[in-house]
Formats: structure tokens, sequence, C-alpha cells
């Protein structure tokens, strides 16, 4: 498959004015496009992700992650492309491992391609690792298959599938639910190791608030789910 032709990388930011810039120049060596989400910085972020030749889309104030990786993604099936690469706009993931992900999707014929951090899981801060091997055993439960890195932004999303998936969330809730929707819709979804990369960047989730609306996602995903027919015929 021609990746360049089909496929544009999406990333969404807020404040990377000094991540945005080697973050771009490294995806652009994998895929032509590059559309970076500035979700209402009040830095430089924008005009960094432009010097790198990246298109900008701008929030003019701050509607969440799951927002801004919709505008991108809207964006990029409005400009032709037929999938999405996403990454994190704050040097978390590498360009390098960008590959990883065609192969698999190759290899596979998956639908949905997202990173696996857990061979390095000893290189995540140890809360949230706790936090995100909770989240993905619940998430695991709720979809009725192994997911064991379902938090992880790094992946390769087939925007077709996406755009007829009933996908809601406007924050950090975005990772869990396209995972999830994916999975019951019964499209294929794959994972790959890919290097985690943890230095000093703060991180831009609130946890009380945060944690309160996962939590409310979740109970919403649950009531949603999928019921067996018991009865006999």
């Amino acid at each position: 498959m021609d990746w360049r032709a089909v496929c544009a990388a999406v990333i969404p930011c807020l404040n990377e004015e000094a991540a945005i810039k080697p973050l771009v120049t490294g995806v652009r060596r994998h895929v032509t496009t590059v559309f970076v989400v500035d979700d209402g910085s009040t830095d430089g972020t924008a005009t960094s992700a432009r010097t790198a030749g990246a298109t900008v889309l701008r929030h003019t104030t701050s509607l969440g992650k799951g927002a801004a990786l919709g505008t991108g993604w809207a964006k990029a099936r409005d400009s032709g492309f037929t999938w999405a690469l996403t990454l994190d706009g704050d040097g978390q993931h590498a360009p390098q491992d960008i590959p990883s992900f065609f192969n698999a999707c190759e290899r596979s014929s998956a639908r949905l391609v997202v990173g696996n951090r857990m061979h390095q899981a000893h290189r995540i801060p140890w809360l949230r690792r706790c936090v995100n091997v909770w989240m993905s055993q619940q998430i695991s439960m709720l979809a009725d298959c192994e997911l064991p890195d379902s938090q992880c932004g790094f992946r390769l999303m087939n925007l077709e599938d996406w755009a007829r998936l009933p996908v809601t969330a406007s924050h950090y809730e975005i990772e869990s639910e396209v995972v999830l929707l994916f999975a019951r819709a019964g499209l294929a979804i794959e994972f790959v190791p890919i290097e985690a990369i943890y230095r000093d960047e703060r991180t831009k989730i609130r946890p009380w608030r945060d944690t309160m609306r996962w939590l409310r996602w979740r109970r919403q995903a649950r009531a949603n789910q999928p019921r067996m027919d018991t009865k006999e015929h």
C-alpha cells in the first residue's frame, strides 16, 4: 500500500511549542501530510508546527483531546485520506516506530493498530502504569477481548470505519471509546510494540476531573453493552 497517498498524520496539541517541531519533522519522513490540531494553545505551538511543514487546524479555546482528534480525523477524511496515524504532541511517541504500524496493518488486515508499551512497562511512571493496566482490564472486559494497552494514543485507524461508528468522546476518554467501538463492531484490532518515552513533560490530565469523566463514560459503556440472547430456539 502507498501509505503516503492514503494516510495522513493527526497530532492534537495543547501548548507543545518545544516538542511539536521535531515531532512533525520526524513524522513527515513517513507520511506527506501532517495535520496538527492546536487545541487552544497560548504559546507558539501553531507557528512551530507550520515551520516544520504541518497544516495547522486551530481551536480558539481548548475543547479537549477527543474534540481535537475529531477535528483532525474529519479534515483528513474530507481531504481524501482513508487512514489516519495519530500521535500525541508531547514527544512521547517515536516516529521511527511508524513503519511497524503500516507493516502490522498489511500483515493482518487490521482496521485499527494500537501501540503497546507494556513490554517496556518499567519505563512508564508507576501511577500512570497502574492506571493504564486497570483501565485496559476494564475495557477488555467490556469488549470481551484482550486489549493490552487501551490508553495508548499512538494509532493507525481506518477513517471510513471511524466515520460509521458513534464516537462522541471529547476528552481523554477518546482512546477508550474508539478501541471499544472497533472491538464491538467486530473490526480487527492489532497491537504493536513501541518505545515507551517519558521525560520531564507535564501531563495535561487533571486527575480528579478526568477520572470522574472516564468513570461516567465507563458506566455509559456498560449500560450500552450488547447482551447475548439466552433464549433457546
